[in-house]
Formats: structure tokens, sequence, C-alpha cells
């Protein structure tokens, strides 16, 4: 099985930056694509954005041009810089990885357990 686990949420003011990281692990075969996805409350689970093993990227609409996302292929880690935060940017943030295990081949989708970002002064 592959695991995913994320690190860098907090609570941070208007304006200001944050880093996200997620780090696969278990038996892995292969990494396809990891992302960021982000749920405010009471909303529902929305992309911000992805990057694939050959680093094309996708980003919301409502991230392009604050948000970056960046992969490294060796640690099987993604990151999320976020900058230009706004207080409507405040989700629980999930990690995302379309990968296949060792045990099967095929590949699968899966999530880690979240990170939850502020943004507020």
């Amino acid at each position: 099985q592959v695991q995913l686990a994320e690190s860098g949420g907090g609570l941070v003011q208007p304006g200001g930056s944050l880093r996200l990281s997620c780090a696969a692990s278990g038996s892995i075969f292969s990494i396809n694509v990891m992302g960021w996805y982000r749920q405010a409350p009471g909303k529902q689970r929305d992309l911000v954005a992805t990057i694939t093993s050959g680093d094309r990227t996708i980003y919301a609409d409502s991230v392009k041009g604050r948000f970056t996302i960046s992969r490294d292929n060796a640690k099987n880690t993604v990151y999320l810089q976020m900058n230009s935060l706004k207080p409507e940017d405040t989700a629980d943030y999930y990690c995302y990885a379309h990968a296949a295990p060792y045990t099967d081949v095929r590949l699968y989708d899966y999530w880690g357990q979240g990170t939850q970002v502020t943004v507020s002064s």
C-alpha cells in the first residue's frame, strides 16, 4: 500500500506564505500524478493543483499566480508553495497520489489525512 503524510499547515495572516509538503511511502511501484485538494467547512473537496511525473501542472483558477506545485520524484514528495494567502484559502488541504503499489501494479487513488491551513488576522 501507499501512505501519504502531509506537513506544513498552520495559521498565517492574509498576504503571508506557507509551504506544504507531502511524502509518499510504502510499497510504491510508481506514482503518476501527485497533487493537492482542499475542503473548506461545509463545502466539497476541490482541486488546488496537480503535477505529473513529467512535471506537467494543473492549477485551480483561484490559485493561479499565487500557488506553485513542485515535485521531487526521487523522494516521492510533492510540495505546495502558497503565497499571497487570502482568508478564502482557509481549508483542510489533502495530499493526493495516483500510484501503483508493488503488490498490484495497477494505479489507485490515495489520500493523506489532511493538514489545516487558516488564513486570518
